[in-house]
């Protein structure tokens, strides 16, 4: 039985959509009578490849040379090939608009606000790419941005992208054996990077943190530094650059390369959890046609449609707002706190913007009923049409405190999936309604099943999401794993040509998904995912500090980060040694990273093997009951834990 309905689009919602007239197209092109999103989606899903051909030719995907095949085997999981003998460009579909309607709007803390036209943003692209081309950045190499929100990081993103380039991005507000830990195995040739950045009214010199990891990243030949923050200099960075000084007006004109469909485009980073993150390499062609599938269709995305997610460079959402440009719509970014100078900030700026479409994290949504913010009190928000929540599950409470005291006429579309997909597994649908704490469907094409523990699908109750057959956006391959092991590993461990996620969820029987969490050890506090082996490496280079395990505690609707610390004989738990914890894991991790809570431990409970078993801690903390402890090295040290609570 469904949750509580929420909201229902009207009739003529359904018949505008893109959605129905993508179902339209489909039963023209096939002769087909689907009625309704249940059977569009069986059908994408038993006839895949008709299907993925229908949104190429639907999206209309700007292409040099024909494909000659759609897949190869929609089975095989992973290698599944796409769109062979296709030629394609991922920069030429997202500046196929080069007219003067605005492409971006930036807004950052201190009042910094610009606009780029789609003519001025192709211009910008056309200057950059070719400067990295005169320096000798070719097809294959990696430029990577270790930069805050903002327009040079999309230009930037473009331009490589525009012969071939592969390009990898981070947060400013990692710690350098943060950043080093991803870069460092990617090894680019050139950095883009600001002077610094601003949080919460204050501004934050990047300079330094960048000369620290320069040190230690040989392969960079040229350092691009925006001015945002106007303070330092850059003469003490080798080889490093001033934006306007490098990106300089050019008579060359901007050719796009024209690439396999499975040419690499991004590399992104697991987080972490297991040591160093991994590096997932995703392919333009997958990232493009999943992408329009996803904002065309899922989202309703129009061309004179404005469009927001509050993110960072280094989070997926990045990667998938820069996307709506290959719609031709506005994208909008915002660089800085999103509740500074006060709680409503991004509200505001989403009644400035006229913004149609609002991402944000569960979390953010929380906060605002926390502070008492009530948005209808400062606009009717007359442009939004969806808000878009991930990072974690929604709850109950946000569910009905967006129609309660935001908006009632809003689709409210939770969506999941992850940078390992660059994508949705689950998602929001202009066509169906909103039930309570529900996520309206699946994705087309995605075959997703909820597993039961015998590995077997269940509807209608919990278990392991588990896509069971190939899509486009599926990674290409793991930076340094030629042989696979790591990309096996990560997804195919569990069940064999089947991609086992990570995530408890129930799929409905009206086709509405709930997310329960993640069933691994991934850290997730105010809905950003982050991993436990970075922490480590930081806690116990600490004197005094044995061993360490890092768990999640939930409280209500979010996690708090707890530390559990084994110390040698003489070492006390004092302000100090906490002070320095914090400190040292805020600067080598990141803010987001830093525990909550700080307690003594007198063992940390290992495997057999050797793993740490955060899972097992989780567990006993939250109350649970922990079944298997003979897969322990010491089974003993779960006793403490067991008695503990908070």
């Amino acid at each position: 039985m469904p949750n509580p309905l929420l909201w229902q689009p009207s009739h003529e919602q359904i018949g505008n959509s893109k959605m129905s007239i993508f179902r339209e197209f489909v039963n023209k092109e096939f002769q087909l009578y689907l009625n309704d999103y249940s059977e569009l989606y069986d059908w994408s899903i038993s006839h895949a490849e008709n299907f993925w051909e229908s949104i190429w030719k639907f999206s209309n995907v700007i292409t040099s040379s024909p494909y000659t095949q759609i897949c190869d085997d929609i089975t095989k999981m992973p290698g599944a090939t796409w769109f062979s003998g296709a030629k394609l460009n991922f920069a030429e579909n997202l500046l196929k608009y080069r007219d003067d309607s605005i492409a971006i709007k930036f807004y950052g803390e201190n009042q910094v606000y610009r606009e780029l036209t789609y003519s001025q943003l192709y211009i910008e692209v056309e200057k950059f790419a070719t400067a990295l081309k005169n320096m000798g950045v070719k097809k294959g190499d990696r430029v990577a941005g270790f930069i805050p929100n903002m327009p040079e990081a999309i230009i930037a993103m473009l331009a490589t992208s525009s012969f071939g380039g592969i390009w990898s991005s981070s947060s400013p507000d990692f710690g350098i054996k943060g950043v080093l830990d991803r870069f460092s195995q990617i090894e680019p040739k050139v950095v883009i990077a600001a002077d610094g950045y601003y949080f919460k009214g204050k501004s934050f010199d990047s300079l330094d943190k960048l000369n620290g990891i320069l040190s230690d990243l040989p392969s960079v030949e040229k350092v691009v530094v925006v001015k945002y923050i106007n303070e330092g200099e850059i003469g003490h960075i080798p080889n490093a650059i001033w934006w306007n000084d490098f990106s300089v007006p050019t008579q060359t004109l901007l050719e796009f390369e024209q690439l396999p469909f499975d040419h690499p485009l991004y590399i992104m980073y697991s987080s972490g959890t297991t040591g160093k993150p991994k590096s997932i390499v995703h392919s333009a062609g997958g990232t493009l046609i999943q992408h329009l599938k996803e904002l065309i269709l899922h989202t309703d995305l129009r061309r004179d449609d404005s469009i927001f997610y509050f993110t960072t460079c280094g989070w997926m959402m990045w990667n998938w707002l820069v996307s709506s440009l290959a719609v031709g719509a506005t994208v909008v970014l915002y660089e800085g706190n999103s509740f500074f100078p006060s709680p409503d900030a991004l509200l505001k700026i989403a009644n400035d913007a006229k913004i149609n479409v609002f991402g944000t994290s569960a979390k953010f949504i929380a906060s605002l009923e926390a502070e008492g913010i009530k948005p209808s009190q400062i606009s009717d928000f007359p442009h939004l049409r969806a808000i878009l929540s991930t990072g974690s599950p929604l709850s109950d409470e946000s569910f009905e405190y967006v129609y309660r005291e935001w908006k009632q006429d809003v689709q409210l579309s939770s969506i999941s999936g992850g940078t390992d997909i660059v994508s949705c597994f689950a998602l929001g649908n202009p066509t169906l309604p909103v039930n309570r704490g529900e996520l309206q469907c699946r994705g087309l094409g995605m075959k997703v099943e909820s597993y039961d523990t015998n590995g077997n699908p269940k509807m209608g109750k919990e278990g392991e999401l588990v896509c069971t057959q190939a899509f486009p956006s599926m990674p290409v391959y793991f930076w340094n794993d030629s042989k696979g092991e790591k990309y096996h590993n990560a997804y195919f461990d569990v069940y064999k040509n089947r991609w086992c996620h990570g995530d408890y969820i129930l799929i409905n029987s009206h086709g509405g998904v709930q997310i329960f969490g993640r069933s691994d050890a991934t850290l997730n506090p105010g809905g950003v995912r982050i991993g436990t082996a970075e922490i480590y490496q930081v806690v116990e280079a600490i004197n005094g500090i044995l061993d360490s395990v890092i768990v999640g505690y939930s409280t209500g609707d979010d996690e708090e980060v707890v530390l559990f610390v084994k110390l040698e004989n003489n070492t006390q738990l004092d302000d100090t040694l906490t002070t320095e914890i914090k400190s040292k894991v805020r600067v080598g991790c990141s803010p987001r990273h830093v525990p909550s809570k700080i307690i003594i431990a007198p063992d940390i409970p290992y495997t057999i093997n050797g793993k740490k078993v955060e899972v097992a801690v989780k567990k006993l903390i939250h109350g649970e009951d922990v079944g298997n402890r003979d897969a322990l090295a010491n089974p003993e040290s779960l006793d403490y834990f067991s008695n503990l609570r908070f």
